[in-house]
This record gives structure tokens, sequence and C-alpha cells, in this order.
């Protein structure tokens, strides 16, 4: 797909740590820490790089149905480059296949129930479609290597890459924000491109994600960010995509979910 060059990003937000009461011990990052692909800064604990640009990617999954009806469902959060190429699986040893259990190790009964909902896989279980996510994109995010940890618990920095994910989303209501649009699930009617990234910009300081579609239908909604600081407690500022859309202009199918 063809790239976009990076445009200085605008509107900063920040977000809670954990949405699941759990304490992290993640290092504490400078206030003034710098914007991740705004500058040249090298890899650490407080700098996101190579995989600057963080994406929240989301599915509209109607045959098989995942989630639902009234809401789009989790994909990842993805660490890209800031040219928008990326890493993945960078840490075998971290490749964990019991990502349920460490979550209930954890006390993060909460955010599984939540996963469990707005996390589906649609030809994997939900436990497979985690490790997935969790080897190939969360083990490539530098500012939550347990080397970032202070009195580092094992597997701590997995249980803060899922609720990091799941609170991003929370405040990315896809569903919401096309509907207040006018833009609804439907058999029979068609949308404009333009009309649908307006109303995602909506929610994303201005910033049209990426959208994605299969066969003219909508199907994947990417959200870019950067981020100042660390990865689980840092800054967010919502950035422009990297990627135009596959979409053709006019005629987007939005179907509704139906079991």
């Amino acid at each position: 797909m063809p790239q976009m060059s990076l445009l200085p990003a605008m509107g900063v937000f920040a977000l809670s740590a954990l949405s699941s009461g759990v304490l992290a011990t993640i290092d504490t990052c400078p206030s003034d820490s710098p914007l991740s692909c705004q500058t040249d800064n090298e890899a650490s604990c407080c700098f996101e790089y190579p995989g600057g640009s963080l994406l929240q990617t989301q599915f509209w999954d109607t045959d098989p149905v995942t989630g639902p009806s009234d809401s789009w469902t989790i994909h990842g959060l993805w660490p890209d480059n800031c040219d928008g190429t990326y890493q993945s699986n960078c840490d075998a040893s971290r490749a964990y296949t019991n990502i349920t259990e460490i979550l209930e190790a954890q006390g993060r009964t909460e955010l599984l129930e939540y996963m469990d909902t707005y996390w589906q896989s649609d030809d994997e279980s939900n436990e497979e479609f985690w490790e997935h996510e969790w080897a190939k994109h969360g083990t490539c995010i530098n500012t939550i290597d347990p080397s970032c940890y202070t009195d580092y618990t094992a597997q701590e920095e997995v249980g803060d890459f899922f609720d990091k994910t799941v609170s991003l989303f929370k405040t990315l209501d896809s569903y919401t924000a096309l509907a207040d649009a006018g833009i609804t699930p439907s058999s029979s009617k068609t949308y404009e491109l333009s009309d649908i990234e307006d109303a995602l910009a909506a929610i994303h300081d201005g910033y049209a994600p990426y959208v994605y579609c299969s066969s003219k239908e909508l199907s994947q909604l990417y959200y870019y960010f950067n981020v100042a600081g660390n990865a689980i407690d840092g800054t967010y500022v919502a950035a422009e995509r990297l990627e135009t859309s596959n979409c053709p202009s006019s005629g987007i199918k939005y179907l509704p979910k139906s079991s």
C-alpha cells in the first residue's frame, strides 16, 4: 500500500496508565520526554524507537461475527517504525503461550473479561490471538522491556501491554463516531470514504485513521499515535496516518453484524 510522509502531530492527550487498578513499577519518565518519530534520540526506557509510531488497530468482523453488534473490536497495539515499516517477533524468550493465566495471576480479571468480549478472534481461540499479538507486536515495544521496570515482576509487562491496548481502544469508539455522522451498518446503504474519514477524525484530534476495506466492505481501522515517555504511562499524541486507504472513494459497504 502507498506510504504517506509523517506530518507533525498536534493535539496532546494523556491516557491513564492502568484501567485494572494493578500498580505498575515501570520506571517514571521525565515530563519533558521527547516525542517519538519527531526526534532522532536513541532507544531508551523513555523513548520508543524504532517502533515510534504506535497504532491502535480495530476490526469490524461480520463473517464470522465477533464482538457486540454495536462496537468495533480490538486487533492490537502495534509499534510500527516511523517510515511505516515494522519489526515483529522481537523476543522469542517472551513469546508466552499462557496469556490468560498471566492476567489471572496478576489479578486482572476485569481486564480479561473485557478482552473476552471486545478482543476476539475470527479464526482461532481468543487465547491464541492474544498470544500472537503479544509475541508479534508487544515484544517489540522497547519501553516495556523488563529492564525498564523497578523491582520487576516476571511477565508484568504482558499485563501492562494488554491493559494499555484496552485503555486506548476505549478512547476510540469508532461505532459511535460513525453513527453520530449518520453512518450505520446496513445491508443496502453505501458510504463515501471522505465521510467515514471525517467522522473518525473527530475522535482522533482531527486525524483520520487508516481505513481498510475488504471487497469494498469496511473491515479495519488503524489509529496512529506518537508517544512521549514510555508506552504505558507516557503521553499519547494523535498522529497522521502513514498509509492511504485502500477503500474506493464511494460505494463502501458497512455491513451489519448478524448471526
